[in-house]
């Protein structure tokens, strides 16, 4: 078995029954990758970047304040 890296901690994860996959992330040429972490880590992963998350914010607010008629 290739050894997996846990997504939240950064570790190695030594047993195949301690891997969880948590997410897929898509490659931008190729089938992408399987996110794994250790089953006690699972539940902690962030699955979105926070970072794309706060701009994604910032933009269905401004969309969402052009639709909106005036009060």
């Amino acid at each position: 078995m290739t050894p997996h890296v846990c997504r939240y901690c950064d570790g190695v994860i030594t047993d195949s029954a301690d891997a969880v996959a948590v997410a897929h992330d898509m490659g931008n040429s190729g089938p992408g990758w399987t996110v794994w972490a250790h089953r006690d880590h699972a539940h902690l992963v962030e699955i979105i970047d926070p970072d794309l998350l706060r701009i994604m914010t910032r933009i269905w607010v401004a969309r969402r304040s052009e639709s909106s008629p005036p009060a």
